[in-house]
């Protein structure tokens, strides 16, 4: 049996097993799919034609129960640990979309009775400040055209258009202009530089970079805060011209590969995690190389740094850029500090004991925040919380 053939009854399975409150799915099954078939298998047990026959099946799980084996998993031996890890980590937007379901039947006697004295918290969207050489600005926004030069936006990404490089020892006849992309919290943006390199930019991030790189030596950009997944276009392209990010406590040089790099300004820990190639991390007189899969995290008060020789999952690390939130082993806060950024709220912890709850979760970034929090809610984790104009307090 191929994977194929598996996908249609490993779904019934999971919906089977989530109503009638069972966490024994076939793992092993679970993990020789690929990406693309475990999308589908979140599709397909999501889909709204199901709404209705879920709804009238909805009695039979015991929803209290399915969500104390998330919540009580630390407790559990390694077998079961393992498997309710896979509960609560790949089926988490399952469960969060069903939860989200009975939430929506007025008729369910655990409908949200959560406090909402006005909600004005937006989920994110595509927007951006382009700052000019000049000082100008030119804000980017969603459905927007914009054109000067050989600049162009949608509204989703700005595009400088790709010009002939010079000889990168060719003598600098011009200052080179820079310009500044800016996101606010709230806002993503995706940016392709004049040499080809792509780059996302996440919630309140900002990046300052040449408009061209005719005539330099390297081609250098700065992340001055936030996070940024760079798709670099290889120094073969460009005469061997190296390609190299700053940041305020860092230097990552590449030849061509794709890279994450985290680096808040109200966080201690800077994160490069490496997708694909290879990059050279320089910090003071230190200097350190990492392969695919790993992950260096600079401590900036302390001048530690530590390097995670192998991720789990990668894609966990960089899923931001595809519309995706995916936590593991994460405190509630430190997840409300993301998602701050993409909702452009305030979070307020009236109860400090929730603050350190570890969490692993996944759901879309075009979820709303209410969405969230009552399934956060709905798994005992918190008691309450209560929203008024941008400000989150969870009770």
């Amino acid at each position: 049996m191929d994977n194929s053939d598996k996908i249609k009854p490993l779904s019934e399975k999971i919906v089977t097993s989530l109503l009638k409150d069972e966490t024994s799915i076939d793992l092993d099954t679970f993990n020789t799919l690929t990406e693309d078939d475990k999308k589908h298998i979140l599709f397909s047990v999501t889909n709204k034609n199901k709404r209705e026959e879920r709804l009238q099946l909805k009695n039979k799980l015991n929803k209290q129960k399915a969500w104390k084996a998330i919540i009580d998993s630390e407790k559990q031996s390694n077998t079961k640990r393992k498997m309710i890890y896979w509960y609560s980590g790949i089926a988490a937007s399952i469960i969060l979309l069903l939860s989200i379901t009975f939430f929506s039947n007025k008729n369910d006697e655990l409908i949200n009775t959560a406090i909402v004295a006005k909600n004005n918290i937006e989920i994110g969207t595509d927007k951006a400040i382009l700052t000019l050489e000049d000082g100008s600005e030119v804000r980017l926004e969603k459905g927007q055209i914009y054109q000067a030069n050989n600049i162009t936006s949608n509204g989703e990404e700005i595009i400088y258009l790709l010009t002939e490089q010079a000889d990168h020892t060719e003598a600098i006849t011009n200052e080179i202009a820079y310009n500044t992309l800016t996101v606010p919290r709230g806002g993503q943006f995706q940016l392709k530089l004049s040499d080809g390199t792509k780059v996302w930019l996440n919630s309140e991030s900002q990046l300052k970079y040449p408009v061209e790189f005719n005539g330099l030596e390297a081609r250098k950009v700065e992340l001055v805060y936030g996070e940024a997944y760079f798709d670099v276009s290889s120094s073969t392209l460009h005469n061997g011209m190296k390609f190299k990010v700053y940041n305020q406590s860092q230097e990552i040089e590449v030849l061509g590969t794709e890279f994450n790099i985290k680096a808040y300004k109200d966080e201690t820990n800077i994160y490069t995690t490496l997708v694909e190639g290879k990059v050279v991390v320089n910090y003071q007189d230190k200097k350190q190389s990492l392969e695919p899969n790993q992950q260096l995290n600079l401590n900036i008060q302390n001048n530690n740094i530590s390097i995670i020789t192998k991720i789990d999952n990668t894609y966990k690390e960089v899923s931001w850029k595809k519309g995706e939130f995916n936590f593991k082993n994460k405190t509630l806060k430190g997840i409300m500090k993301t998602l701050s950024r993409w909702y452009d709220m305030e979070v307020i912890f009236e109860n400090k004991d929730v603050e350190d709850k570890i969490f692993t979760i996944s759901f879309q970034k075009s979820f709303s925040i209410e969405e969230i929090l009552s399934s956060i809610k709905y798994a005992n984790s918190i008691n309450d919380y209560y929203i008024n104009g941008k400000t989150l307090t969870i009770k």
